[in-house]
């Protein structure tokens, strides 16, 4: 059992305890690493160093001390070049040397005996080079937090960079943070921070107090703050009042006499506006001015769905000095026999490249742009939103071969790993590790001797094909924007709404019962409590949707579980001192099984309502309530057998922004819901339901 927020301990301990395996024999061609070596590395083994980590490993993970000095045979020779991405290994039998960026190669000798499960490493000699940087992630600790344990776990992790919620100069989304303090420890770690603008952007360039306007609100920013690697803009987070006659005009902001006036024209920040080119040359101007070399990125997620002429336009326009962002998988239309769907954002039963990433990807490569995109290779998605990773290893290799092609094809160099709810280790992060660099890893095969070492021998199999239905069953169905902002979002805790108005039952106006100090809670939230599937173009109408979502959904969900049954078939086989950690992975794929069961059932409960609303015989309408009920009970029972779950893990039920939203507290609140349903409103509306 954890307490709350107790997976940090988790997630601090980078080194794990007591990983070697005592079964294990060197075998020919491989070298021992024990007690009897020595590190030579110049300058003194301080925290964040290549000397000071590997020391730290040995001592914690192996069980032996290495001395820092000087020694002729049997010396671990770390010798680092100021700048060098990659690094050069060699491997003799008294000898390993490390040289270029010594950490990065210590991390790489770290990952190797952790999966060898002992200290023997494979003789020879190579070279190893990123093929992405930037990597960035949020943190996966808590919103725009970051402690030196979590910094230190995100180096480890394959990550280069950090991204930081920025909205002012000291000011981030929980108030006042030493940003030069934060820079100094992520570089300690060889680490990178990059901006993620939540910065007053709304001002035209045109206007004559522009670039006091400008300067004040970027400008000071990067004069306070030194060493910034990178701004991320995304037009969402910097809206401004465009001129472009095809973009709604921000004074009215569709507007008029109090009605909302039906404009397709999109409002600011979500349409290629003509004008775009010029603001950007205003932001880099002010930001600029103080630090020349900073990486301004622009980034075209939210009109990713228009024409592609019009956004191929602004792409021809764009300063030459700016690096390109686009999101990887959004916007596919995707067709089923029955209906059409169109990719929502962050997904993975989507590998991609979308067309909008890859018509925007020729452009830039056109253009000899920096090409950057958003994978969530780090493993969270939108697809749950309160799990640590999605544990559909296979699904995501799909995803990283197509970057790797990207990369081939159009100088795809920078990843955005994960968007604000973070990261956290697992199977998907450690493969992505080890794929995205050169030369790069058979995934597979990873894949397989991370099952042997968390699971067991005996067990690996089940493993992989538990891992392999999950997979498949991702890849059988599309989310709905709707659903990823409802049921996906926080999983079974989600509420069921009945619609019909009966007073005094109406819970239309229901708001979920966040944490006070969630950033995206009560003032800002991002979870649609009522359920009520959209229209969007580029999907088939609702009438239509909602049937095949119900089916492909409910075999979705059935893969799913067979995939849980090959996992608890999987953990009988796992040696006890495995068992706590292969418990954690197998729980985060239990989780997802009772989302899916919620999200099924939502669907099937709200299409009930809107029947239930126009029903005009008294025995059918008598019928629907019968069906509304055994939904209802059967949801009240996949809460209860979520529980378990979020009180064995602390990290199920928790996203960065909105904090906890599916622990013990919300699903006893939804089972009150429930309740509220199965004892008063039905027995009030039954009543209602004849003459």
């Amino acid at each position: 059992m954890e307490n709350r927020y107790d997976f940090r301990k988790r997630l601090d301990a980078v080194h794990k305890p007591d990983i070697v395996d005592p079964s294990k024999t060197v075998e020919a061609g491989e070298t021992r690493l024990d007690a009897s070596w020595t590190i030579s590395f110049d300058g003194p083994p301080v925290e964040g160093t290549a000397a000071w980590d590997l020391r730290d490993f040995c001592e914690v993970s192996l069980g032996f001390s290495l001395p820092v000095g000087r020694a002729d045979r049997n010396v671990v020779r770390l010798e680092e070049i100021p700048g060098d991405k990659g690094f050069d290994w060699e491997v003799t039998p008294d000898s390993i040397t490390l040289r270029g960026n010594a950490r990065r190669g210590v991390y790489w000798l770290e990952d190797t005996i952790r999966l060898r499960e002992a200290p023997f490493l494979k003789q020879g000699a190579g070279r190893r080079d990123p093929v992405f940087t930037p990597r960035m992630t949020h943190s996966g600790w808590g919103l725009d937090r970051f402690p030196d344990s979590h910094l230190n776990a995100i180096a480890h992790a394959g990550f280069d960079h950090i991204l930081l919620f920025v909205k002012g100069v000291d000011r981030t989304t929980h108030g006042y943070l030493d940003f030069n303090d934060l820079i100094r420890r992520a570089a300690k770690f060889g680490l990178g921070v990059y901006f993620y603008s939540y910065l007053n952007s709304f001002k035209h360039p045109d206007d004559p107090d522009a670039e006091a306007f400008f300067d004040r609100n970027f400008g000071e920013v990067f004069r306070n703050c030194t060493g910034v690697k990178g701004l991320i803009l995304v037009g969402e987070s910097c809206q401004f009042p465009s001129k472009d006659p095809r973009v709604r005009p921000a004074d009215t902001l569709g507007h008029g006499n109090g009605q909302i006036v039906a404009d397709p024209r999109a409002i600011s920040g979500f349409f290629p506006a003509d004008d775009y080119p010029q603001w950007l040359d205003a932001v880099k101007k002010a930001v600029r001015k103080y630090q020349p070399e900073v990486d301004v990125v622009f980034w075209t997620y939210n009109w990713g769905s228009k024409d592609k002429d019009v956004r191929l336009a602004l792409i021809d326009k764009l300063p030459s000095d700016v690096t390109l962002e686009v999101t990887f998988e959004m916007f596919q239309q995707i067709p089923y026999e029955n209906h059409l769907m169109r990719v929502p954002d962050y997904t993975i039963t989507f590998p991609g490249p979308g067309d909008y990433f890859t018509s925007e990807a020729e452009a830039a490569a056109g253009r000899k742009l920096p090409l950057y995109t958003i994978s969530n290779t780090a493993g969270a998605t939108w697809d749950c939103g309160v799990l640590p990773y999605i544990p559909v290893p296979q699904q995501w290799f799909k995803r990283f071969r197509s970057l790797l092609d990207a990369h081939r094809k159009w100088n795809l160099t920078g990843i955005m790993d994960s968007h604000h709810y973070g990261w956290f280790p697992g199977p998907v992060a450690e493969c992505a590790k080890w794929c995205f660099w050169s030369p790069g890893a058979d995934p597979d095969e990873i894949l397989r001797r991370i099952a042997q070492r968390d699971f067991g021998a005996a067990a690996a199999d089940k493993v992989i094909e538990a891992w392999q239905l999950w997979s498949d069953a991702m890849n059988s169905f599309t989310p709905g924007f709707d659903d990823q902002c409802g049921p996906l979002r926080v999983g079974p805790s989600y509420p069921f709404i009945f619609q019909p108005l009966l007073y005094p039952y109406t819970e239309q106006k229901m708001v979920f019962p966040y944490d006070a100090h969630a950033y995206r809670g009560y003032k800002r939230g991002i979870l649609m409590e009522f359920y009520q599937p959209e229209h969007v173009e580029g999907h088939s109408n609702i009438g239509r949707r909602i049937h095949e979502d119900i089916r492909l959904m409910s075999r979705a969900r059935d893969r799913w579980g067979k995939g849980v049954e090959r996992m608890d078939e999987a953990l009988a086989l796992v040696p006890e001192n495995k068992r706590e950690e292969a418990v954690f992975q197998a729980n985060i794929g239990k989780f997802f099984h009772h989302t899916l069961r919620t999200l099924v059932g939502i669907k099937r409960w709200w299409l009930l309502n809107k029947r239930l609303e126009v029903e005009y015989d008294f025995d059918a309408a008598h019928t629907i309530l019968h069906e509304m009920e055994e939904i209802a009970r059967d949801e009240m029972e996949n809460v209860k057998e979520t529980l378990p779950l979020v009180e064995t893990d602390s990290r199920l039920g928790w996203e960065p922004t909105m904090e906890y939203v599916t622990d013990r507290k919300r699903l006893e609140w939804k089972l009150e819901r429930l309740n509220v349903f199965l004892n008063a409103t039905l027995k009030a509306y039954r009543a209602t339901v004849g003459k």
